[in-house]
C-alpha cells in the first residue's frame, strides 16, 4: 500500500470498506481524515497536509503559499493549504488541514498545472512561473511585500525565466501589474 487510502480505492482492490475500519480497530491503519486512512507506523512526508488535500479534493490545484512553499521560494510558512479551485464548484468539506479556497475559471484553472508524485499521490501544484504570477494576481491578499520577495528568489536563483513569467502573466492577464516589478528587478 501506498501513503494512504481512501475507501474507493480500496473498494476497487477488492478490500471491503468494514476491514478498513477493523485495521483501524487493530492499530495498523490511522483515520487520517474523513475518508482516508494511512499505516500507523507510516513515515510522513513533509507535504502530508498537501497530499491529504490532494487526495480528498482531486480537481484542486495548489497555489499562492502553499506552492512558494512546496517549490521551496522565499520565507512563507502557510498555516493553512491554499487551494484553486474551479469557479462553480462546490467548496471542499474538510476539517484538517485548514483550507484556503482560490476560485479561477476553467481556463485559468488548468494553466501550468504541474503534476508530482509524493508518497504514492499525485499533487496538481502551479508551476514556479504561475505562482510568482499569481502572487501578483492576488496581492491584496497574501501581500505586495510576500510576492516582491518570491519574484526576487526566483530570478536570483533563476528557478524560471523572465520570458516564461511575462507569457504566463499575458495569458493571465496581469501583465500590466507585474511589469513595473519585474522591470525594476533587471
Amino acid at each position: 500500500m501506498r501513503g494512504s487510502i481512501s475507501p474507493r480505492e480500496a473498494k476497487q482492490a477488492g478490500i471491503h470498506p468494514e476491514y478498513l475500519r477493523r485495521l483501524c480497530g487493530k492499530g495498523l491503519l490511522v483515520r487520517a481524515g474523513r475518508g482516508l486512512y494511512r499505516l500507523a507506523d507510516a513515515e510522513l512526508s513533509e507535504h502530508e497536509d498537501l497530499i491529504e488535500v490532494c487526495a480528498r479534493v482531486p480537481h484542486g490545484v495548489v497555489c499562492l503559499l502553499s506552492a512558494l512553499s512546496f517549490h521551496g521560494i522565499g520565507t512563507e510558512l502557510p498555516h493553512e493549504v491554499w487551494l484553486a479551485i474551479p469557479v462553480k464548484r462546490k467548496p471542499p468539506k474538510i476539517d484538517w488541514p485548514p483550507l484556503r479556497i482560490i476560485y479561477a475559471t476553467p481556463r485559468l484553472h488548468s494553466l501550468a498545472v504541474e503534476q508530482h508524485d509524493i508518497a504514492g499521490r499525485t499533487i496538481r501544484v502551479y508551476s514556479i512561473a504561475r505562482t510568482v504570477v499569481d502572487c501578483f494576481r492576488f496581492r491584496n491578499k497574501i501581500g505586495l511585500d510576500v510576492a516582491i520577495e518570491a519574484a526576487r528568489d526566483v530570478l536570483r536563483r533563476r528557478l524560471t525565466s523572465v520570458d516564461e513569467i511575462v507569457t504566463i502573466s499575458r495569458q493571465c492577464r496581469a501583465f500590466t501589474v507585474i511589469r513595473p516589478y519585474i522591470e525594476a528587478m533587471l
